[in-house]
């Protein structure tokens, strides 16, 4: 897979819909693209080449000329078809989500007119401009993204993403309850963010505004809090409890563990005992 891609920072000043990335890729035939969602809106440009473009479990074919958008969070992929491989553009824009012209939300949208190939004319532009970087050429990117988007106007509706919220409280629940269930399990946040199709980026933001803290520090809490449990509670090792509930070694347990309560866990096992806490049965 060749790959070419830029990524822009929101301009100063500029509100709404911005430019975030653009790609161009061409499959060499070492390309075994999964399905992958975004927390932006993907302009998809197939510029050569013909494949199936995949939407959650729904494939279609495309060929030069297709322009598809996606909008955020829906999983999607493409294969070229052998002897052909597909090159294409991809755009991530910022702050906005594609609608039917009635306004009807949708998946996705797939065009094959004027539209589109005035769309392929601009994208290409801004990826030249990317590529030269002369002076000025972030203000032109900008721009150009916008003519873009008027281009869009004319077959569709577009809006700010307001991802609904009780969507997104309803996926950072769900990561939360996995992590519950599963706190003993190597967990990554790559892992998480694939149970809930967001990206890595957005999911920690969500689930920090959600819960108070990052998934990766609830996690660690969560184990830390059985952890005084089982030290509570039982007799066994400290290095096997550590194990039990999630952590890689004893080493590792101790140092996590005394930087979120200020003692190690023997010395919590101790102080806990002496308290009078229940310990293990020793009828």
């Amino acid at each position: 897979m060749s790959l070419l891609k830029y990524d822009l920072a929101r301009p100063d000043g500029e509100s709404g819909a911005f430019l975030r990335y653009i790609a161009r890729s061409r499959d060499e035939g070492d390309w075994h693209s999964m399905p992958h969602a975004h927390d932006c809106a993907e302009i998809f440009c197939v510029l050569r080449g013909s494949g199936q473009f995949q939407v959650d479990a729904e494939r279609f074919p495309v060929c030069d000329g297709d322009l598809m958008l996606i909008n955020p969070h829906i999983p999607h992929t493409e294969r070229s078809d052998p002897g052909d491989p597909m090159e294409y553009l991809v755009a991530g824009i910022d702050g906005m989500r594609f609608q039917a012209p009635g306004g009807a939300e949708g998946r996705f949208f797939r065009l094959r007119d004027e539209v589109s190939g005035g769309c392929r004319f601009y994208l290409e532009a801004i990826l030249r401009e990317c590529e030269a970087r002369q002076e000025g050429w972030v203000e032109i990117c900008t721009k150009l993204t916008h003519v873009v988007l008027l281009l869009l106007l004319r077959r569709m509706s577009l809006r700010s993403p307001s991802v609904s919220r009780t969507k997104t409280s309803s996926e950072c629940a769900r990561v939360r309850q996995y992590m519950d269930e599963h706190f003993a399990e190597p967990l990554s946040l790559g892992a998480l963010a694939e149970l809930t199709h967001m990206s890595r980026h957005y999911l920690v933001h969500s689930f920090t505004r959600e819960v108070g803290m990052s998934p990766i520090h609830y996690l660690l809490t969560r184990r830390i809090e059985e952890s005084k449990r089982l030290l509570e509670n039982s007799d066994s090792p400290v290095g096997q409890i550590g194990m039990s509930v999630g952590f890689s070694s004893l080493s590792y347990f101790s140092q996590r563990f005394k930087e979120a309560t200020g003692i190690t866990p023997s010395d919590y096992r101790s102080a806990a005992r002496a308290r009078g806490m229940t310990g293990p049965d020793e009828s």
